[in-house]
């Protein structure tokens, strides 16, 4: 990609949400959809019986898909049909931010991912595998459905719901657990504790940008509602705020990022670090581009995009996880940059070519797009 190359558009994350009956799982689907951050959520179901339907405004129905209040989709397909749907939700008429696949009845949560991941359709991105977890019946489900350990393995993220009926030491045992399942030689998921479902949106996706006046004037939705007695109800005690489960890292540089060097930190995430967004400078490496990067658990992606004229040229970075040490992935970060800033003049040679091969190996053949 070159800086006469148009700008992608912007992919949507498709974000697999699986767990046992019981786990809580629908709950938690039900909860984003109330609290989407702006976002237009495009759910994809086995039947409409995972959705609140009656709870929301019901504008239309075509076919097997529904469409819900606030811009948000329903459809109900079965696994041969995955394509088809992502196809049509992807569509401009569509216009979503996020979709998520409530795994069950569909397909095992792993084959529902390696689908996504082997589509050719260029205008969806890999969003992470949510595995809800029940923290009072644990051990009973590990018991009926020994095949838990496996999706626990291949999940990014593992919330832990129901906390209110299970004690710290148990909690403590189950995230032991979850660690020990993770495939050798790869960290674990990140964990995050919850109750109801109730989780904060933006661990999952960003919170919406519409253009300046699109949704100024709009009438009262039944998030609006739930939102205001929800905060009501929460108090302002930090303790109930949702976004206290887990830490952010936000990290900015002036001076480039050595590609090898970030390629090394990428590869050794740590445990618990669970999504990294944002762009990358790599100055000498790609003079005409900025990189975005999107990483959510093992997955990885980077995204050449021309730089505008009189952009600042930095790095911006966020981090997103559990359990993780803040201070110590921006000191890794920071010894990430290059030891002084390029000279105005400073062209690629063959050196700096090399340097970017790790980071070219996760950007997306422009073929892919076609």
């Amino acid at each position: 990609m070159n800086a006469s190359s148009p700008p992608r558009k912007q992919q949507i994350p498709v974000i697999v949400l699986a767990g046992f009956l019981g786990s809580g799982k629908t709950t938690l689907l039900n909860h984003l959809l109330r609290n989407r951050a702006g976002n237009r959520i495009g759910v994809i179901v086995n039947d409409f019986g995972a959705i609140e339907i009656d709870a929301m405004t019901v504008s239309g129905q075509v076919g097997s898909t529904v469409s819900l209040g606030n811009g948000c989709l329903c459809c109900a397909v079965d696994a041969s049909e995955l394509d088809t749907f992502l196809e049509t939700l992807t569509g401009p008429a569509a216009r979503l931010d996020v979709i998520v696949i409530e795994a069950s009845g569909l397909a095992e949560p792993q084959e529902l991912v390696r689908m996504i991941l082997a589509s050719e359709n260029p205008h969806i991105v890999y969003g992470g595998l949510v595995e809800v977890v029940d923290a009072a019946e644990f051990d009973a489900t590990r018991d009926r459905h020994p095949e838990i350990d496996r999706h626990l393995a291949f999940a990014d993220l593992v919330v832990l719901n129901k906390t209110d009926r299970a004690g710290g030491e148990e909690q403590a045992r189950i995230q032991d657990v979850i660690a020990a399942a993770g495939a050798p030689g790869r960290p674990g998921a990140a964990v995050i504790r919850a109750t109801y479902g109730r989780i904060d949106p933006e661990l999952l996706f960003d919170p919406a940008l519409r253009p300046d006046g699109e949704e100024k004037v709009r009438q009262l939705t039944f998030e609006d509602l739930l939102r205001d007695r929800s905060e009501e109800e929460a108090g302002d005690g930090h303790a109930h705020h949702l976004h206290a489960a887990y830490d952010s890292v936000s990290f900015t540089a002036d001076v480039p990022m050595n590609p090898r060097r970030l390629m090394a930190f990428l590869d050794s995430r740590p445990q618990g670090l669970y999504r990294i967004k944002g762009f990358v400078d790599f100055g000498v490496g790609d003079r005409a581009n900025k990189y975005a990067l999107h990483a959510v658990g093992r997955f990885l992606r980077f995204d050449p995009q021309p730089w505008r004229r009189d952009e600042p040229r930095r790095t911006q970075l966020v981090l997103i996880g559990s359990g993780i040490a803040p201070d110590a992935l921006h000191k890794e970060l920071a010894d990430c940059r290059e030891n002084a800033a390029p000279a105005p003049d400073a062209t690629q040679d063959a050196a700096h070519e090399r340097s970017m091969w790790g980071v070219l190996r996760y950007v997306q053949r422009p073929d892919d797009d076609a």
